[in-house]
């Protein structure tokens, strides 16, 4: 077995650990003490698999699927940061404006890739996801100098970057195990079903919590 055979196994562990544990925590009661020991357990199975992805990526596989990997625990990591700032008046520290601006970089670099790549489909893989990346990241860098219109808009931002982590998870598997399927369509159908399925229900959850937006992208 090579290094990259045993990075890929324990990469597969993560990931199927967070495919399967994310739906727990869905169901649960929010807040209550299951749902934030499946959010723990999820949330460290991406951290597992974004860093074994980051392995497999220096061993063979390119800086692509490296800066896939950061967006990924990009979208968790502050999923589970905004949990510590909940009031309005919580500002943002330095590490938090850090990582907002590796992760435009990160889509920066992504649509680079995809500008140079000479496969049409690629192409498009690449720049959409790193248009993505850069629009969180730039709207992200915004709201750490600006303070929440509302005490419950880290409710909507914690479920929003979860569910976003969560449809990554299912992009990954799809593109592994759905080879039936045009690869355009393993690679961004998934973003565009969850996009607008959390778009629909994160617009629900303001209506009921009587929220005003709070940027486009959360």
């Amino acid at each position: 077995m090579t290094p990259f055979d045993a990075v890929r196994g324990v990469h597969i562990s993560f990931g199927t650990v967070a495919l399967v544990i994310a739906p727990l925590a869905m169901i649960t009661v929010k807040g209550g003490l299951w749902h934030r020991r499946w959010g723990k357990i999820f949330f460290c199975a991406m951290a597992g698999v974004s860093v074994t992805a980051a392995i497999m990526c220096w061993l063979r596989t390119g800086w692509f699927l490296f800066l896939i990997a950061i967006l990924s625990f990009y979208l968790a990591v502050t999923g589970y940061r905004v949990l510590q700032r909940k009031k309005p008046t919580d500002r943002a520290n330095a590490l938090d404006v850090a990582v907002a601006a590796v992760m435009s970089l990160a889509g920066i670099g992504m649509v680079a890739l995809g500008l140079v790549s000479s496969d049409q489909t690629g192409r498009t893989v690449k720049v959409a996801f790193g248009v993505i990346a850069l629009a969180i990241g730039t709207i992200d860098i915004i709201h750490c100098f600006k303070s929440s219109a509302s005490d419950r808009h880290w409710m909507i931002v914690h479920m929003t970057r979860f569910l976003g982590a969560y449809v990554a998870t299912v992009t990954a598997f799809g593109v592994v195990n759905f080879q039936f399927l045009p690869p355009l369509w393993r690679w961004l159908g998934p973003t565009i079903v969850g996009t607008i399925a959390i778009s629909i229900w994160r617009n629900q959850y303001r209506r009921k919590l009587k929220l005003k937006p709070y940027g486009n992208i959360q």
